[in-house]
């Protein structure tokens, strides 16, 4: 496997031992189409060099990467779905390849995969992915890169040649393999079987494992400083995806993950307008994961984290820790949506209200004004006036909401400037990942096996990414 100096291996889960994972075999899958392949991600792990036969060797066959994990491990963990706790779950249907060190960051990331095969933890399950959901996946994780999200990246998409048979979807449908980049997939639920099996030794030892390897300030404090720094990372999550307008549509506690970083991306929806009922899985139906309750639902699996961790913890400073999720959101959000609106942050009490005001100006504009037009339109704030008011959207920013917003904005600077003179920001229109698009991409690949839509949307994403530079 031909790899540059980039390529750092560091497989470090798999020396915590038996009692939190389980070895599996890769399914052997009849075919090995690469639909997507991410080159720009592979330069900083040292993999772009390898040609599509290595490529298949690895993503596909999973055979292990020079000095990295030697075999497959499917991580074990529990959780509560829904806030029904079940104890049957686990990685089903993936599992953790390898794990690599960016070029750069230094992070250490984590190869975990989606549709590889049954495990231990797959019960009756098949243990594989559908083509379409591997699409869907890489394109949400693309957008949300774009949109400053903290969140694992699709690495690999390979077509397997597999018929599958679900019940939400037309039948047969064809098979993938899917392996995403994160930084790191140990999950709230991991710590959660260990504490419902009453082994406090286990909790505490993957708490020193995640102290050690993700937060090695933090060492000294123990478990409770370790709860700290989650709870500020989840905060800043939450508050990343409602600046960005995403319903992650899951949020259960196996779906969270100890460096507060998105991933495993099913019936995800991106908002069409402000709406803070808008829910994205058809069998949430109370809409317990709607848009507005996503930060809420985060806290309460953080409740539950909190709980795992009191086995090995003093009560009173993980609660202190709980305490500080408000105010820690409130600023987090503050400073997404000045993020998003690419300006430099003045205070943290302004920037406060300045969120408000933009929230309200997004609920004067209603279902008329979606989403992602309003941060493109006011994309540099006052910078961007006589753009916004010159666009398709000026009979829209005549409310006092707006008069206010820009009121706000006359006290900010845009930060980078220069990104407005990207060609990006000349169109009519930004990029957005409705679900009408999301479904005529895949009913193009379905029908014709036609990838160009797939292909071109991901370019024109990455031309937003490279314009915007969210920080």
């Amino acid at each position: 496997m031909p790899i540059s100096p980039a390529y750092r291996p560091d497989p470090r889960y798999a020396a915590l031992g038996p009692e939190f994972a389980d070895p599996v075999k890769p399914a052997v899958f009849p075919e090995q189409i690469i639909r997507f392949r991410n080159d720009r991600v592979a330069a900083t792990v040292g993999l772009e060099a390898l040609d599509d036969t290595e490529w298949r060797r690895a993503f596909a066959d999973f055979q292990a990467m020079p000095d990295n994990q030697p075999e497959p491990l499917a991580m074990r963990y529990h959780g509560h779905q829904f806030r029904h706790y079940n104890p049957y779950i686990g990685d089903g249907r993936g599992f953790l390849f390898g794990q690599v060190r960016e070029a750069g960051s230094d992070r250490l990331l984590d190869f975990g995969t989606k549709g590889s095969g049954q495990t231990p933890h797959s019960r009756t399950a098949d243990g594989r992915l559908t083509l379409k959901g591997g699409v869907r996946e890489v394109l949400a994780a693309e957008m949300l890169e774009a949109l400053g999200v903290p969140t694992s990246r699709a690495f690999s998409l390979i077509e397997t040649g597999e018929e599958l048979w679900r019940n939400d979807e037309p039948s047969p449908t064809r098979g993938a393999v899917l392996t995403r980049l994160s930084h790191s997939h140990i999950r709230f639920g991991s710590f959660q079987r260990h504490a419902y099996e009453e082994r406090p030794d286990l909790v505490r030892i993957l708490a020193e494992h995640v102290l050690e390897t993700y937060y090695p300030d933090a060492v000294e404090e123990g478990p409770a400083g370790l709860f700290r720094r989650v709870v500020g990372r989840s905060a800043k999550l939450a508050a990343r995806w409602m600046a960005a307008g995403f319903v992650h549509g899951v949020l259960n506690t196996d779906n969270l993950n100890l460096t507060g970083e998105s991933f495993d991306y099913g019936p995800y929806r991106f908002l069409p307008h402000n709406d803070p009922h808008f829910t994205a899985a058809y069998f949430d139906e109370q809409g317990l994961y709607s848009f507005a309750r996503q930060p809420e639902a985060v806290f309460w699996n953080l409740q539950q984290l909190a709980g795992a961790l009191s086995t090995v913890a003093e009560s009173d400073p993980l609660v202190e820790a709980l305490n500080g999720y408000s105010e820690a959101y409130r600023d987090a959000l503050a400073a997404a949506v000045v993020n998003r609106l690419g300006l430099k942050s003045l205070s943290q009490e302004a920037d406060v209200a300045l969120a408000n005001v933009a929230f309200r100006a997004l609920g004067e504009g209603g279902e008329a004004l979606r989403w992602e037009p309003f941060f493109f339109d006011w994309f540099g704030g006052a910078a961007s006036e006589s753009r916004a008011l010159g666009g398709p959207r000026v009979g829209l920013y005549d409310g006092e909401a707006f008069k206010a917003l820009r009121t706000a904005f006359e006290s900010y600077e845009p930060d980078r400037p220069e990104r407005l003179e990207q060609g990006y920001f000349a169109r009519p229109e930004p990029e957005e990942l409705l679900y009408p698009e999301n479904e005529a991409i895949w009913a193009r690949i379905a029908e014709a096996d036609d990838w160009s839509a797939f292909e071109n949307k991901i370019a024109r994403i990455g031309a937003a990414r490279e314009a915007m530079r969210l920080a």
